[in-house]
């Protein structure tokens, strides 16, 4: 029987593979008489969005699984150490690492552990524990279990800040190939149940302002990249249906790490390339914040993005009859349309232009990235590119004068971009 210490060290060790690590979104300030906030708080040695490094205990309730997932470490067949905290310990825990200071609050999975209602019944003892017994008020990120009832599904909603259901698997196809126990149905009815707790939960709060909060942060989901071949193009599309149907603040992509010898996966020792994570977390800030469809970045003849230039010049580069585009004139959404320019730099230049004509030279203090802008855009009626947007050589030119930052896994910045640390790529 593993002692505490080493249960952490196996089911910490076994939480690694899980994608979901971001800021919050959370807003809830401490009170009086409780143990920490939820503010702003984030997970795992990430950053929030006002600029704070922060830390969460990531941790499964269970590493013990009656599934057999064959893309997953802890399936029932693997044959790895096995240990399950009892809600009691892992609240004290969690609740000791805060007081030292350790971390911010709680990242909670599990593996079904005998049954998906067991499992769910742990993991909201858990929570119950850390709220009302320890009064934590620090941020919790749950995952739910497939299968499990909605009651249960409810309840961890009104304890945690953040809720989020793992779709794994881009396809019906490849969720049949590789964990024929979670057909989709299982998966998408407590997204179904968590959007309508959130919906309902708003209207409750609208007449009466002192009901709980079910989920403040959101819901998201995770999938792993690479397992199967499923294209790009079906991953941003399914991604693209989620936030429409379900109202996700976060689909996450996780490279494909080989754990198991089946011959349907990957052979051990090859893992998924790390850039393809990165190329699909790209493009997806392309669709959530740049009004960019699925069809636009890929197509059903070329459905993978291209590993050696970002999504917004590949597609740039298949439109030269967009462009150049007169900085003076162009709308927001087009601007957001042109390399080198993101959502801030697009709005300096749009509330900028309200006091006088913008010339070349006052782009870069704006914000723009004229690197790659420069190709595509004029600024009264003068164009500072070596070549237009159509020359063949255009290509090789952006990646050449990017010194590799089309590649990097980086923000110029420094800090790291998804595949890495950092949550969300500064896409321009």
């Amino acid at each position: 029987m593993p002692n505490l210490m080493e249960k952490l060290t196996i089911l910490g060790g076994a939480a690694k593979f899980d994608a979901s690590c971001a800021s919050s979104g959370g807003g809830r300030a401490g009170k009086p008489g409780q143990l920490g906030n939820a503010h702003m708080a984030g997970i795992c040695h990430t950053w929030a969005t006002d600029g704070r490094c922060v830390s969460l205990l990531k941790v499964l309730q269970s590493n013990a699984c009656v599934y057999d997932c064959a893309y997953c470490q802890n399936r029932r067949s693997a044959d790895v150490p096995r240990a399950t905290f009892t809600p009691q310990e892992l609240a004290a825990l969690t609740v000791s690492f805060y007081r030292r200071n350790f971390i911010e609050g709680l990242f909670l999975s599990s593996g079904v552990c005998k049954s998906p209602d067991h499992t769910m019944e742990q993991m909201c003892e858990t929570m119950r524990l850390l709220r009302q017994e320890y009064r934590f008020g620090g941020y919790i990120h749950v995952k739910v279990i497939p299968g499990a009832d909605a009651r249960l599904i409810d309840a961890a909603g009104l304890l945690a800040d953040r809720i989020s259901v793992n779709v794994e698997l881009p396809s019906r196809e490849s969720l049949a190939l590789l964990a024929p126990q979670k057909p989709p149905e299982q998966i998408f009815t407590p997204m179904h149940v968590i959007r309508r707790s959130q919906t309902m939960n708003l209207e409750d709060r609208r007449h009466y302002k002192s009901a709980p909060l079910f989920a403040p942060a959101g819901q998201a989901t995770q999938m792993i990249i690479g397992a199967t071949p499923d294209s790009d193009l079906t991953i941003l599309r399914l991604s693209k249906t989620l936030y429409r149907k379900y109202h996700l603040k976060r689909v996450y992509f996780s490279a494909y790490i080989p754990v198991g010898d089946a011959p349907s996966l990957p052979a051990p020792g090859s893992p998924i390339p790390l850039l393809r994570e990165h190329r699909l977390y790209q493009a997806d800030w392309l669709m959530r914040f740049y009004s960019f469809e699925p069809e636009e970045i890929l197509s059903d003849a070329s459905p993978l993005l291209d590993p050696q230039i970002d999504p917004k010049c590949a597609w740039a580069l298949r439109h030269p009859e967009f462009f150049p585009v007169e900085v003076n004139a162009a709308s927001y959404e087009t601007l957001l349309r042109v390399p080198g320019l993101g959502v801030i730099s697009a709005k300096r230049i749009i509330a900028a232009r309200r006091l006088g004509p913008i010339a070349l030279e006052d782009l870069r203090k704006l914000g723009v990235v004229m690197k790659r802008a420069s190709y595509f855009l004029t600024a009264s009626g003068k164009f500072g590119g070596r070549m237009q947007p159509g020359n063949p050589f255009l290509r090789h030119a952006l990646i050449e004068r990017d010194d590799g930052a089309q590649l990097s896994l980086f923000h110029p910045a420094g800090l790291a971009l998804p595949g890495a640390i950092q949550p969300a790529p500064a896409l321009a």
